[in-house]
């Protein structure tokens, strides 16, 4: 996925074909025409001591500065809105070895907001982020997409974020690719064509990848709401079966602030979740 991501970005040479912007091949192009229509956001780990972030965005307005790289005051106004778009409004003279990884992720995402470009490429803009900060990143970018008419390119790993978030899926695999909403991937079949691994497979009613388990008994699980749901989820992790019509092993049933076990003529009364389960175990 890298070396697609930075062979779109002119960063290497390709085999064969072309790369075209609006009609033209990338190969025409004078580096910073380019630079002025794509900028680039890489996983790389940035550190530079005394670089503050304020300096680290001003980079994206090197194809807009002089021969000697001199800030116009149009130019830190335009760095200064980047930051304030990315949430990091009060970071601008913190050093950026000094910041957590979520924020440095969000002023390399600034930085290609400064270098003001129609298209931004990322790759894997949320690896090693919490699960906060990655959504917070694809909500950073769906609104850099949606409300400042960017066309955003990334690869990611978190498939099932991608998949609630993103316009459109390229998928590529050895039986062929795929172009389009993620909501036609689920529905043509695509997604359980990703893993080579018999053990992974995609849940096209929750639109969730899941790890496929021996079931160890079936259960039959009645009550409603929030409290049943995690309940099945719960159960089905642990290796359960869910029936609707076959005949359970036992049966749970779901209150919403207890849990009763009924197996053998016998009822068992629980306060959690965890407490089944432990129980269970």
């Amino acid at each position: 996925k890298s070396t697609l991501l930075r062979t779109l970005a002119g960063f290497q040479p390709w085999f064969a074909g072309d790369i075209q912007i609006g009609g033209r091949s990338l190969n025409v192009l004078h580096p910073k025409e380019v630079a002025r229509i794509m900028s680039f956001v890489s996983t790389e780990n940035i550190r530079v001591p005394n670089l503050s972030v304020f300096d680290l965005v001003a980079y994206g307005r090197f194809p807009y500065t002089n021969w000697i790289g001199m800030l116009q005051p149009n130019d830190r106004s335009v760095i200064l809105e980047a930051i304030r778009n990315v949430g990091l409004q009060g970071f601008e003279n913190r050093p950026v070895m000094h910041i957590s990884d979520g924020e440095r992720q969000r002023a390399m995402i600034a930085r290609a907001l400064a270098q003001d470009t129609p298209v931004i490429i990322l790759d894997e803009p949320t690896a090693y982020l919490d699960v906060s900060n990655k959504y917070e990143i694809f909500h950073l970018l769906q609104i850099l997409a949606n409300e400042k008419k960017k066309t955003v390119v990334l690869s990611t790993h978190d498939l099932n974020i991608a998949l609630r978030e993103v316009d459109k899926l390229w998928i590529v695999t050895e039986n062929g690719n795929y172009e389009g909403a993620p909501e036609d991937a689920v529905l043509t079949g695509w997604l359980n064509q990703l893993f080579g691994n018999k053990h992974v497979e995609f849940d096209e009613k929750e639109g969730e990848f899941f790890f496929k388990k021996e079931f160890r008994e079936k259960v039959k699980a009645e009550g409603e709401g929030l409290p049943l749901m995690w309940t099945l989820r719960a159960l089905n992790r642990k290796g359960y079966q869910i029936v609707m019509q076959a005949q359970p092993d036992f049966r749970i049933e779901v209150k919403s602030d207890k849990w009763l076990l009924h197996r053998n003529n016998e009822t068992a009364k629980f306060d959690s979740i965890y407490q089944l389960l432990a129980f269970l175990e």
